[in-house]
């Protein structure tokens, strides 16, 4: 985490809107991200996730609200803050009659790098892509992964402060998708990252930070330490082969709940970061319960995905 004196803001939305129709898809939105950050955006299907990255890189206007990227206001300013943008979309704007070198001398020129530059610009990102040796060939020709690394090769070429990532590593091999992860990793070092995607533990594995949105509203927002102890264990699982009557467990020291599972197995809930494990090993010994398994339950970041865009959907639908 990067210190408070020290972050430098690269990218600010402050209370966007956009409607289609009478239909609100993103209200009151704002986020700020720093250089040396990656942010995961995440959100179920139809949540304003598409919509908001084309706001943040300027491919489309918000209905009210303000974005700023490098000091740059997008609508005031629009070639500066876009110039300081890097976006793959989900479906890479390749040309796959194009070899890599010409598809991607034409990026630069069309991110307006001196032609002097253009060599050293497309070999650098080459480079940091993964993407040596591979200039001639055609992009038709490539491999979805290798696809997918040219598409961001495109998108930093001109080393733009912001990169926006939408779902990356779609339709990748395992293999492919931790080089792709390495390379977002990389890229966070340097830059300020935006990552939208679907695939979970991919945001535990890459992301500094974490963004839920839900109909169009950010409904949660954590840092990765945060996020850590939001999922921190708050049960034990505990196997006995010779189980005793629910309120023997209720009554060791930490338990604050027990729920059976069937088949000598329990839930014991207790405070965070107060396990009582030892306790209850100690209880079994002394009651000849025969322990058998006594395991920490995490949260998971899916259950706290599901609970945050299916629960409030479902208190709407009851009051309706």
């Amino acid at each position: 985490m990067i210190p408070v004196m020290e972050r430098e803001v690269l990218l600010r939305a402050e209370g966007l809107y956009r409607w289609y129709g009478e239909r609100c898809a993103v209200a009151d939105l704002s986020l700020e991200l720093a250089r040396g950050e990656v942010l995961g955006l995440l959100g179920p299907n139809g949540a304003g996730k598409t919509t908001t990255l084309h706001m943040l890189t300027g491919n489309l206007a918000p209905g009210a609200g303000r974005v700023t990227v490098a000091g740059h206001d997008l609508l005031d300013d629009p070639r500066a803050a876009k110039a300081a943008i890097g976006y793959l979309p989900e479906q890479p704007p390749l040309y796959r009659e194009l070899t890599v070198g010409e598809y991607l001398r034409y990026c630069a020129r069309l991110n307006r790098i001196p032609r002097a530059e253009v060599p050293a610009a497309v070999r650098r990102a080459m480079a940091r892509c993964g993407l040596e040796g591979m200039e001639r060939r055609l992009i038709g020709n490539l491999s979805k992964g290798y696809q997918q690394r040219v598409g961001i090769a495109q998108a930093i070429i001109h080393n733009p402060a912001v990169v926006v990532l939408d779902e990356p590593t779609v339709g990748l091999d395992p293999i492919q998708i931790r080089e792709i992860r390495e390379l977002v990793r990389e890229l966070g070092r340097e830059h300020a990252v935006i990552l939208s995607t679907h695939i979970l533990p991919e945001v535990q594995m890459v992301c500094s930070r974490v963004e839920i949105i839900h109909q169009g509203r950010i409904v949660w927002s954590a840092a990765l330490d945060e996020l850590e102890r939001e999922l921190a264990a708050d049960a034990l699982v505990v196997g006995l082969g010779h189980p005793p009557a629910p309120e023997a467990l209720a009554a060791v020291p930490g338990v604050t709940a027990v729920e059976p599972l069937g088949a000598g197995r329990f839930r014991l809930r207790h405070a965070p970061g107060a396990s009582p494990a030892e306790a209850v090993a100690e209880a079994a010994v002394r009651g000849g319960w025969g322990l058998v398994e006594l395991t920490p339950e995490r949260r998971t970041l899916e259950q706290v995905f599901v609970e945050l865009t299916t629960g409030e959907a479902a208190q709407e639908k009851e009051a309706a």
